[in-house]
């Protein structure tokens, strides 16, 4: 691993994933997830604020990164639920099938390498009734910017920690074997267009 990758895009990742725009998404949506809860790409641990502890018992955090759990755990300190570090990869999820109530993404399935595979196996651990909560950026459907962000993704992926900008969400939700129950989508204001279409919402 590089110095950039051990020192620079840890910092560089915790403060884009803290800006007021993507702060607002995660308001949306983490409060949503009830019970026990798998959060894929806890990254800094932006979404631990927003969890609701009334409706939360246990969080599972998948994060590869031990550069990126370290900032998590600062804010962690605070959390009012049970918190459990997983240091895996999205592809290699350790907990037996239907062992959580929700599964929580956000700005993540941007940059897991076999995204199908990981999301098949979001669905293998959810309960039946469980569901999908995502949030995340992807291909826009306006071709002149959907050929800027095919244009930049191969620079933006070896800056950004492997990010895609134009991956189909809810097509590759679909291929992982949910049905999208509800989805929202739109520009994030005060965001470049080329990254900031966003998909949100809940599947099954």
């Amino acid at each position: 691993m590089s110095f950039y990758e051990r020192r620079i895009l840890p910092w560089l990742l915790d403060l884009a994933m803290s800006a007021k725009p993507i702060t607002d998404q995660r308001k949306k949506v983490v409060p949503l997830a009830q019970g026990r809860v798998l959060e894929i790409g806890l990254g800094a641990g932006q979404n631990l604020a927003f969890y609701d502890p009334a409706k939360v018992s246990h969080v599972w955090g998948l994060e590869p990164s031990a550069e990126m759990r370290a900032r998590a755990l600062k804010r962690a300190k605070d959390a009012k639920f049970s918190l459990e570090f997983l240091d895996l990869k999205a592809e290699e999820i350790p907990l037996e099938d239907k062992a959580a109530d929700t599964v929580l993404v956000t700005y993540t399935l941007c940059t897991i390498p076999d995204v199908v595979r990981a999301l098949k196996g979001m669905r293998r651990v959810l309960k039946p009734g469980g569901r999908l909560i995502f949030c995340e950026h992807g291909r826009a459907p306006d071709t002149n910017v959907s050929k800027w962000q095919d244009r930049i993704t191969p620079t933006w992926r070896a800056l950004a920690g492997g990010c895609h900008l134009a991956r189909p969400i809810p097509e590759l939700i679909r291929q992982g074997g949910f049905e999208i129950e509800k989805m929202e989508q739109m520009y994030l204001p005060s965001t470049p267009r080329f990254a900031g279409y966003n998909y949100w919402g809940t599947a099954k």
